[in-house]
């Protein structure tokens, strides 16, 4: 496949690269800072901010799917333009018939399916207590991808680790049996698995390894 990534030079980005590569699939990276990713055969770069209409609409061309890791970080000046550059992603997808979007989440963004889970649920008001930019934002891009029409997917993430990559994770939603961990290779690994996977279109799963 052809996969286009936004987010890739984080930690969880640069794995999910990583591992696309190994798998065979042409990958192109819009990136910020292409310095951040190592040149090798079958990668693309695709330099540009968020705002930037045109490199983004170049970096989704051709693709059969496009998967972003943009969330919300520490620095408030980095999180009001994720708002738009996720809806530029959306409307660059629409324009050149890319249908399928796999875009990264946290249990802020709610879903109808969920229930009550302590911790889960403790961490939620904590973010929407002290990071309420933060909140606001991830709420906010939750519904541009549920809003955009194309065939998507939101991958809710708890606390991510750098624990192994583990032969199966539990995907389920808030309310379910499960831990509150995912590992950064297990986050890597479900997102290069949903571009080709249509089990989880329409729906916002919550990940965990446990």
């Amino acid at each position: 496949m052809r996969i286009t990534v936004f987010g890739g030079t984080g930690p969880a980005g640069l794995l999910l690269i990583d591992q696309a590569i190994k798998e065979g699939h042409e990958v192109v990276a819009f990136a910020r800072s292409p310095e951040k990713l190592t040149a090798r055969d079958r990668l693309t770069v695709v330099q540009g901010q968020l705002d930037d209409e045109r490199a983004i609409a170049s970096a989704v061309r051709g693709s059969d799917a496009v998967l972003s890791l943009l969330g919300p970080g520490t620095d408030a000046a980095d999180i009001p333009p994720l708002i738009l550059g996720y809806q530029n992603i959306v409307a660059a997808m629409r324009e050149e018939g890319v249908e399928r979007l796999v875009a990264m989440g946290t249990p802020s963004i709610s879903d109808p399916a969920d229930g009550k889970e302590f911790l889960v649920g403790l961490m939620v008001r904590g973010i929407r207590k002290f990071q309420p930019v933060a909140y606001e934002a991830l709420v906010r891009i939750g519904q541009i991808v549920r809003d955009s029409g194309l065939k998507w997917t939101i991958v809710r993430l708890p606390l991510l680790t750098n624990g192994p990559k583990t032969a199966s994770v539990n995907v389920r939603m808030v309310g379910g049996k499960g831990g509150v961990r995912l590992s950064r290779a297990n986050a890597a690994a479900f997102f290069l698995d949903q571009a080709g996977d249509t089990t989880y279109i329409g729906s916002a799963p919550f990940v965990t390894d446990k």
